[in-house]
């Protein structure tokens, strides 16, 4: 039914009325100048908990930054009620840029990106060499995400008491990456928690790991006394662990030089989001080979000329099979 008639002007056309009567619609935003900077600790149910000076901040997302979410690590400006106290609500109005951006999909054929954390530089990936058993796979897995992602990686092998860590660390020594080796009697003395802390120094370290692998208890052991986070136990029928961390949070070191951010344990890291083509850049030896590939290469196929450049001599054959490795781990389901 037409409201109006053919002929109408604009004086025909209902206004649209302003309740408060105070001022005029517009799309204008403020700019929020006087907004004050904060570091995103934990997430819950749409609340965020931010470090604002030396207060924690519960804030909510305000409405103009749409679907744009933050995440535990990042960087964000806030306005409102930052005092801190209680049944006071701030408001973060802009994520500042990221530094980087650790991610991982369900599966690898699901589209959908879960952003882990914000700003890190740096991922433990935490296996128990038994009790449950370690996962390659996994390992791989976790490697390309932080490979993509810009992210250092450390290997932390836990429960070494139970048996030795010698093969896992023969297949991942062409890697050339950093690891430690710790055991349960070491967690109760500190000793594990001291040589782990020393590659975490300044810097914003992420924690991944299955459940049951003592990821936690590491953290809690790092972060020391009034910080520590629930721990479970390993199915001794299903050999895996029972997640008892819920949600991603920042704890700070001791020393106040450096972050620990603890993340909930996962059975899956789903690679969609991945271009393999960026896998590459985390053999630079390897790089300047991959000028004389076919168009399009996935530097596992005949004609590669990876393989040529390493005939040369000017690579080491192990670092194309971990490559390799690493380009295959997305082509196959964990476990597999």
């Amino acid at each position: 039914m037409r409201r109006y008639g053919k002929h109408t002007d604009e004086d025909d056309i209902r206004q649209r009325p302003n309740p408060k009567g105070n001022r005029a619609r517009t799309n204008i935003r403020p700019k929020h100048e006087d907004a004050s900077d904060g570091f995103v600790l934990t997430v819950d149910r749409g609340r965020l908990t931010c470090l604002v000076e030396d207060r924690k901040v519960i804030a909510m997302k305000a409405r103009e930054l749409g679907r744009k979410a933050a995440v535990v690590g990042d960087r964000v400006s806030l306005v409102g009620d930052l005092s801190g106290k209680k049944d006071t609500l701030a408001r973060i109005v802009r994520i500042q840029e990221r530094k980087s951006v650790l991610r991982r999909t369900a599966d690898d054929d699901d589209p959908y990106e879960r952003v882990v954390v914000a700003n890190a530089d740096q991922l433990a990936i935490v296996t128990a060499l038994a009790d449950p058993e370690p996962r390659p796979r996994m390992i791989d897995r976790c490697l390309v995400a932080a490979y993509d992602a810009g992210l250092e990686p450390l290997l932390v092998l836990t429960k070494s008491d139970l048996t030795s860590a010698d093969k896992i660390l023969e297949v991942y020594s062409t890697f050339g990456l950093q690891y430690v080796v710790t055991n349960r009697d070491e967690l109760e003395t500190g000793d594990a928690a001291e040589r782990v802390r020393e590659r975490l120094e300044g810097r914003i370290t992420a924690f991944v790991g299955h459940s049951g692998v003592g990821k936690t208890t590491l953290v809690n052991s790092l972060v020391g006394e009034g910080r520590k986070r629930a721990t479970g136990h390993v199915n001794a029928v299903t050999g895996r662990g029972r997640h008892t961390t819920t949600s991603a949070l920042a704890l700070p070191l001791p020393s106040g030089d450096g972050w620990v951010i603890d993340t909930p344990g996962v059975r899956s890291f789903g690679l969609h989001h991945v271009d393999p083509s960026r896998v590459v850049l985390a053999f630079p030896e390897l790089v300047p080979g991959t000028e004389e590939c076919p168009r399009a290469c996935s530097h596992d196929e005949p004609d590669c000329a990876l393989d040529r450049w390493v005939e040369e001599g000017h690579a080491d054959p192990a670092r194309l099979y971990s490559l390799r490795r690493l380009l295959q781990t997305r082509e196959r389901r964990e476990g597999d």
